[in-house]
């Protein structure tokens, strides 16, 4: 079984987001199944020498509109030995950000990716037809596309069968009809029934309707996107293809987050022995520049500054909070808007609310580790991570019931002992503060308490249960 996957980040290589973790952890969890797996990158500065880049001696001439450009094709490695191609065009890719700076998306994104994705397909049918072809959210789904509808140019690839993930269905590649051209297909493909979305082009959508098999990060999130509320104007072409749609949870690497070896905390601690978490939280009251107070409930919240992620509902609330006897650590940067806001909570109620407006993933390390409740109030949630992290490192999470979120947390429930967090429904401000207040009155409560952390220490979501899932979905696809 040979898959070849295609994607825009892979951790620790380069990475804005989940989508790199996914892409950095589950080739080598294949690849110890049996399943030969190699994946192939855009050649973003700094990735070539975080992967150890060589050059092949390979080069694809890769056609864009109405002309051709060249890539060179750079080999390396993941931290596993997972092999990695790097498709080099430094007029394309050797840029300061991955899809755009401080003034925005950059504006040949259009032209960078349907580079990307034909270069793909051009490496594929020099080096031999694999038998799948994995592709991960809009930066690539657009090879899943040109494969099928432009299926004259790659006749050796038709045997390959395709699966396409959807990490997060907000984000779809939308760009204007001018640059259809750059695709090179047939203007019947410019159509609602392909690529058209109100007057665009969408990647996405056009990956979505040529794909052989389509999945998402959780099982519960498969369901959502078919629906008008989370479907992002593509639930129709979902609802369509629902038979293809199969929602397989992600996976956490827990050589990387695990509390009794993680190397970015100042103490490590097990279920066995937390005296170390003590230490981590008065490490963490300090680097926030929070009173040190080890009674006293420490939440965080670590997450991208967006109303996505439920920080609209945090400011809601930042009063009510700032009069309880809590504490609230947020990390994150996004949003100018709600940055000023966490700002001016911050400075309301210094000594109760702070906040480190930037990412640093050492620092993520230690706030998992030394908070006693994480909050993940999203609107919408594919999988989500911090909330598996969290329970690894009895960080009791207070979430909202919505995809990844619903499928990893279970309810606390005090008659049975039983459950890992603390979960709320309606996307309102008080039903956040009530899940918050629920959790406070349970801390209070030392043995209980101890007992829901040793719950979710003992949760098991490694990887390994994930790409059983994935190599049966390619086998499938395979017969």
């Amino acid at each position: 079984m040979r898959v070849v996957m295609a994607s825009s980040e892979a951790a620790p290589l380069v990475k804005t987001g989940g989508l790199a973790d996914v892409v950095g952890a589950l080739p080598g969890e294949l690849r110890r199944l049996g399943v030969e797996v190699s994946v192939v990158l855009p050649g973003f500065r700094g990735c070539r020498e975080r992967a150890a880049a060589k050059p092949s001696g390979e080069a694809v001439q890769v056609p864009l509109g109405n002309r051709e450009e060249s890539a060179i094709i750079e080999r390396g490695t993941l931290p596993d030995g997972t092999a990695v191609d790097l498709v080099r065009h430094d007029g394309f890719f050797d840029r300061n950000g991955l899809y755009g700076d401080s003034s925005g998306d950059y504006p040949d994104n259009a032209a960078r990716f349907a580079f990307f994705s034909r270069a793909v397909l051009e490496l594929l049918a020099k080096r031999g037809t694999p038998d799948v072809l994995h592709c991960h959210d809009w930066q690539s789904a657009l090879a899943v596309a040109l494969l099928r509808a432009d299926s004259q140019r790659y006749p050796s690839l038709q045997t390959c069968r395709t699966i396409l993930t959807v990490h997060n269905l907000g984000y779809q590649g939308f760009f204007p009809a001018q640059d259809w051209p750059l695709l090179g297909l047939d203007a019947r493909f410019y159509a609602p029934g392909y690529f058209e979305f109100w007057g665009h082009i969408d990647y996405l959508k056009g990956g979505l309707v040529f794909a052989d098999a389509i999945t998402t990060v959780s099982r519960r999130y498969a369901e959502e996107i078919c629906t008008a509320e989370f479907g992002h104007g593509l639930e129709g072409v979902l609802r369509e293809r629902r038979h293809l749609l199969r929602g397989i949870l992600n996976g956490v690497d827990y050589s990387q987050w695990s509390p009794d070896s993680d190397r970015h905390l100042p103490a490590n601690y097990s279920p066995g022995d937390l005296s170390g978490k003590a230490t981590c939280k008065r490490v963490v009251q300090e680097e926030f520049g929070l009173p040190v107070r080890p009674q006293t409930p420490l939440l965080c919240m670590i997450t991208r500054l967006a109303e996505q992620k439920g920080v609209d509902l945090l400011v809601a609330i930042g009063e009510e909070l700032g009069q309880r006897d809590l504490q609230l650590a947020v990390l994150g940067t996004g949003d100018r808007r709600l940055e000023d806001a966490l700002r001016a909570l911050v400075a309301r109620r210094p000594d109760r609310i702070a906040a480190r407006l930037a990412f640093q993933e050492d620092l993520a390390h230690r706030t998992q580790a030394g908070s006693d409740m994480l909050l993940m109030p999203s609107r919408y949630e594919p999988c989500g991570l911090n909330q598996i992290y969290a329970l690894r490192y009895g960080t009791v999470p207070i979430v909202r019931a919505t995809g990844g979120l619903d499928d990893t947390v279970e309810d606390f429930d005090p008659a049975l002992m039983s459950g890992t967090g603390f979960k709320f429904g309606p996307y309102e401000p008080a039903a956040l503060l009530a899940a918050i207040d629920r959790a406070r009155g349970w801390y209070g409560r030392p043995q209980q308490w101890r007992q829901l952390m040793a719950n979710g220490m003992k949760a098991d979501f490694s990887w390994r249960r994930s790409a059983l899932e994935y190599a049966d979905l390619y086998r499938s696809l395979a017969a």
